[in-house]
């Protein structure tokens, strides 16, 4: 009877921690990453003091501030800012040694995701060896002509449980299309293959054209 007891008490408290876990640790992870950003970005500290004379601190005040601050930006850029600006601009940040560099990766990272030419939206499956080993990936450039590799084209691989990845350049006729959205791609690839098919209907690959 005891011995029943704990079997149902155990099997009860690891399908709470399977409920409980996930979503206690994606809130962690973002109240953790929006608390530092406010902290840091807090501008109220500088100017601003409490009755005793302390710095005064507001929660929230740092990500709305930058918020705020990004849309103006981007206002500015998209209204007043002419295309002739923009190409000074970037003529003058490519002449900086490793800043240009820098910058110029983190943009087309950047716009790879939020940009108007997504790029990691092409799930695909590379044909890695004669044993059957394939990788999932997402195709990046289809046409390498320009450097000489006229029928190549180059893949990126996600790292599990990781933000990053690597780049890979491989025959087009490795390339095997996924009937997949880009989503349930990452979280498959991120996931370590644990999560990503529940939405997902049809036939999985298609050859790439």
């Amino acid at each position: 009877m005891i011995r029943k007891f704990f079997q149902k008490f155990f099997y009860y408290l690891i399908k709470g921690t399977l409920v409980v876990a996930p979503v206690a640790g994606a809130i962690f992870v973002i109240v953790w990453l929006v608390a530092t950003l406010d902290g840091a970005l807090n501008i109220t500290e500088h100017f601003l003091e409490d009755e005793t004379g302390h710095p005064l601190y507001i929660p929230g005040i740092g990500i709305l501030s930058v918020i705020l601050l990004l849309a103006l930006i981007g206002l500015i850029f998209t209204t007043l800012v002419t295309a002739p600006i923009r190409a000074w601009l970037n003529r003058t940040i490519n002449k900086i040694p490793l800043f240009n560099t820098l910058y110029s990766s983190i943009k087309d990272f950047t716009e790879a995701f939020v940009g108007d030419a997504k790029k990691f939206n092409e799930p695909v499956l590379v044909i890695v060896n004669d044993m059957g080993l394939k990788k999932v990936g997402f195709l990046t450039q289809k046409d390498l002509s320009s450097i000489g590799l006229p029928y190549e084209v180059i893949v990126y691989f996600p790292y599990s449980y990781s933000v990053a990845g690597q780049i890979v350049v491989v025959s087009a006729d490795k390339v095997i299309k996924l009937n997949m959205s880009a989503t349930d791609a990452m979280k498959l690839a991120v996931s370590g293959g644990v999560s990503g098919l529940e939405g997902t209907k049809g036939p999985a690959i298609d050859p790439v054209k």
